[in-house]
């Protein structure tokens, strides 16, 4: 079984952060997760969308010609998801559907109300 880097207990192969401190393995190499590995003398650190943001928590950075959280900044770009207004509406009666039906009670009986005098 492989050990934690941080805290040297014995972890799952398959565990992606250690049970005993919590630390992130999948960041250390750690058995089971892909590993990326430069082609050419470049560290991969130089075309990582974890690079570019500064979000990266790899040990080796910025010089790391093998990485388990690689992702190339050409090909990963976000694009920024394009909401509608109808989308939004949706969106927001479906969270709060029980408000809605409290809030369409309160009107049934308030209606109720002033109809009897």
């Amino acid at each position: 079984m492989p050990e934690c880097p941080k805290c040297h207990q014995f972890v799952e192969s398959r565990a992606i952060a250690c049970p005993h401190c919590r630390t992130s393995l999948k960041a250390h190499g750690h058995p089971g997760m892909k590993l990326f590995r430069a082609t050419e003398g470049e560290p991969l650190c130089a075309n990582c969308a974890y690079h570019a943001d500064d979000s990266c928590n790899f040990p080796k950075r910025p010089y790391a010609l093998d990485c388990t959280l690689y992702q190339d900044v050409r090909q990963s770009q976000v694009r920024s998801p394009q909401y509608d207004a109808s989308f939004q509406l949706q969106r927001w009666v479906k969270r709060n559907t029980p408000l809605l039906w409290i809030i369409g009670l309160l009107g049934i009986s308030l209606a109720v109300v002033l109809m009897r005098r």
